[in-house]
């Protein structure tokens, strides 16, 4: 297949002549394309809704080739006309659609038109009832020509185990007399088989499995032999060796149990909506492996670009993808379309060894078992060798599928993490995970207060933390990855879903620590900035520690108080408390009472308001006495409960948490006030390529305070300036919400390079220089 996304024309009045090329208004486009861009606040369906044309010429010079078209990703009904002839229509907006378009080309010039349908259709899934996100409109992903011969491959079926099984399946168009096969290591043949059949199976020696700690890939190269012996077609599929299984006791992988940690992605970025080519699409996964440390997706509610998959299978993510669907189930011609969704998802997708499990329900629907049955079938005929899930909130709900996959919102912050699985399902020899939790139970923005900042990222342990402990849960996918436009019916006022753990941009809230800190590479996060004024009364209270790390050593103005390590609760690495020292002492005192230890805390807390030269007589009083009956000095207490005094008006304070592994540090954090922010810029790439499309890099934008934190309160306007051979997306001027921002740098059909300058009023400006290929 060749790529024909660019030199499109557009036109938001598709006449019967537009698609005949017959003139008409049009701008030129690229694909991936949206037919609206939407603003970051208040985005509306309003902003791409509606019927749009596309066309383009392409031109045929051999009449004996066969030719199809295909359309990756077209939102959400396509109608396919050729040199005025319509030959092809398709409803669903999450998959690929492929037609042969033979027939109706002439030599030389022949007119590809469509005409896009972006409503809410109710005919087509998911659409028919509300829905808790934005389905953006438009050709937002590629679009391929591709020409065969009279005799083609039409589809190469893979599975394997992680043993070196390897079984093919091949369906061929048109006559043959053998095909030749060769499995490939990078460039390297390691394996190569021939026949006449359509079915092989072949035992590979030496193989290197796939998983998440080395997603090892192979290549089948297939090559297509006719009556002369000539080689007519080739096609090559990656895969990988490995064996998934989910059972009562969880998920098996490769022979051993795994435990998928995750979240669920939407496919969305400001401005573009889904339009994004693969290079922000691998930048997403990129950001869940190395900075939110995930094994594990959730492409939330359906399938997603190939390129991401791709990225998926190249880092080492698995993947629990579904078909289109929230909550609503139409009548019997949407069902319809509805296995028709699922028939293309599985036949195009089922080669990657990230997928380890096909969601055939739609997602919270209520017990269809008629319809899911036949989902069900349908899946197990097209893949029998991937289990099925559906995603439901219903306890005691109709497992007809191999797992039962529960959004579980119970927890409120003070229930416990996670239901048993007993109480969720009657089925206990069936496979049982979490496919989101939190959420809209706790919508966090990144502007929010210090303590509800920090809350989010204790929901996400707590609940993660209880899934892990139990023993019942093969996975847990936290909902979501990053903050999504969605309906009126939904979100904040401004129609955002703040669910993320990431802010639209992907830069991270807090909550994002909590992820990162289960990996491998030295963390450490402070779930609060020491600001007194932040906290009622000047009372910080408990603030917690997100590091891997073994222990953290907390010092005062560089005096040594105390040290913490966690308490297990399940995580591989839960987050430590900053501990109140002085009543954990007091509580290995002879004749302890909670009451006692309150008046101290309140003693010292009077003390770190006042200063012990003001201190009202009572609290002396109250705080003498604790400390003649306990043997403890005030200085004593300072040392041992440090973090309460507030120095309320007294000098500075400057906090460092040290986190020690094998007892040396390994990440330093420190929070004092500060005056003196900085930007940090960091770009998805410096590197831009032109060619088949556009490029674009992400940027991602913070305001820190000298100690390297983000500074929440410098809400400040943030100016944009791009010269050169890109464009900027989005607006030239941004706002710095909760210290954080950012943009988009897209190539514009030119080689050379650019430079964008991020600035605001309180920093110095930093430069990105970008080169473009």
């Amino acid at each position: 297949m060749h790529s024909i996304s660019n030199d499109w024309e557009f036109t938001k009045l598709p006449s019967d002549e537009f698609l005949k090329g017959a003139g008409g208004e049009f701008t030129r486009v690229r694909i991936p394309h949206t037919v609206g861009e939407s603003p970051l606040h208040y985005a509306d369906p309003d902003d791409y809704s509606g019927v749009f044309g596309y066309r383009k010429k392409i031109t045929v010079t051999d009449l004996n080739k066969r030719r199809f078209v295909q359309f990756d990703g077209a939102a959400h009904v396509l109608e396919l006309f050729v040199n005025g002839e319509k030959c092809g229509e398709h409803f669903c907006g999450y998959t690929a659609y492929r037609k042969e378009i033979t027939e109706y080309l002439h030599e030389g010039d022949n007119l590809i038109a469509v005409r896009l349908d972006t409503t809410e259709r109710g005919d087509v899934p998911p659409f028919g009832y509300v829905i808790d996100y934005l389905c953006f409109g438009g050709l937002y992903r590629e679009v391929w020509l591709d020409e065969k011969e009279k005799s083609l491959i039409d589809d190469v079926y893979l599975y394997t185990d992680h043993q070196g099984d390897l079984s093919v399946q091949v369906t061929v168009d048109g006559e043959f007399s053998g095909l030749k096969f060769t499995v490939l290591d990078g460039d390297a043949p390691v394996h190569s088989f021939s026949g006449d059949k359509l079915y092989y199976h072949e035992k590979i020696a030496g193989v290197d499995p796939w998983s998440p700690e080395s997603p090892k890939l192979y290549t089948l190269q297939t090559e297509l032999v006719d009556r002369k012996g000539d080689t007519v077609d080739v096609r090559r599929d990656r895969f990988g060796f490995r064996s998934v299984w989910f059972n009562a006791d969880g998920m098996v992988l490769n022979g051993r149990k795994y435990f998928m940690r995750g979240l669920n992605r939407h496919q969305c970025w400001p401005y573009i909506g889904y339009a994004a080519p693969r290079s922000l699409q691998v930048e997403d996964a990129r950001i869940l492996k190395e900075e939110l440390c995930v094994n594990a997706v959730r492409t939330s509610h359906y399938p997603q670009s190939q390129h991401f998959i791709d990225a998926c299978d190249e880092m080492g993510l698995m993947v629990f993808t579904e078909l289109p669907g929230w909550q609503h189930i139409g009548d019997e011609a949407w069902k319809e379309r509805s296995l028709d969704n699922i028939r293309e998802m599985i036949m195009q997708y089922r080669n990657h060894p990230s997928i380890v499990l096909w969601g055939v329900r739609i997602n919270e629907s209520v017990d269809d078992d008629e319809f899911y049955k036949k989902t069900n079938a349908l899946a197990h005929e097209l893949d029998h060798r991937r289990q099925t899930s559906g995603v439901r909130y219903l306890e005691k709900s109709h497992l007809l599928e191999d797992v039962y996959a529960f959004n579980d919102f119970s927890h409120d912050g003070k229930t416990p993490g996670c239901k048993k699985k007993k109480d969720v399902t009657t089925d206990m020899q069936a496979s049982f995970l979490i496919s989101e939790h939190n959420g809209h139970m706790f919508p966090t923005k990144s502007f929010d207060h210090a303590e509800k900042r920090q809350e989010q990222a204790l929901r996400h342990a707590r609940v993660l933390g209880a899934a892990y402990a139990d023993g019942e849960h093969a996975g847990c996918f936290g909902w979501c990855m990053f903050d999504y436009a969605t309906h009126k019916d939904f979100g904040s006022g401004d129609r955002i879903c703040y669910h993320g753990v990431l802010d639209s941009f992907r830069n991270p809230k807090l909550a994002a620590a909590l992820y990162r800190s289960q990996g491998d590479e030295p963390y450490l996060e402070v779930g609060s900035n020491m600001d007194i004024g932040d906290y009622a009364a000047g009372n910080i209270g408990d603030v917690w520690l997100f590091t891997n790390a073994d222990e953290v050593e907390l010092y005062k103005n560089d005096n040594f108080v105390t040290s913490f390590k966690a308490t297990s609760n399940g995580l591989p690495h839960p987050p430590m408390k900053v501990t109140d020292t002085v009543g954990e002492l007091l509580k290995t005192q002879e004749g302890y009472s909670g009451r006692k230890e309150k008046l101290l805390h309140d003693s010292l807390i009077a003390a770190g308001k006042y200063g012990m030269a003001n201190l009202p007589l009572k609290y002396k009083l109250k705080m003498g006495w604790c400390m003649v009956k306990y043997g403890l000095t005030y200085e004593d207490g300072v040392r041992l409960y440090g973090k309460y005094i507030g120095n309320w008006g007294g000098a500075v304070t400057s906090w460092r948490f040290d986190a020690k592994k094998d007892g040396n540090v390994v990440a330093s954090v420190t929070k004092k006030p500060s005056r003196l922010l900085h930007l940090d810029v960091l770009p998805s790439s410096r590197e831009l390529t032109e060619g088949d499309t556009y490029d674009m890099a992400a940027v991602r934008i913070r305001v820190l305070d000298e100690n390297g934190a983000v500074a929440p309160y410098a809400q400040l306007p943030v100016k944009l300036t791009l010269e050169g051979e890109a464009e900027l997306v989005g607006p030239s001027v941004v706002t710095a919400e909760g210290g954080m921002c950012g943009t988009y740098v897209r190539t514009v059909g030119k080689k050379g390079s650019a430079r964008l300058t991020v600035s605001t009023d309180q920093t110095e400006p930093i430069i990105i220089d970008y080169t473009i290929n």
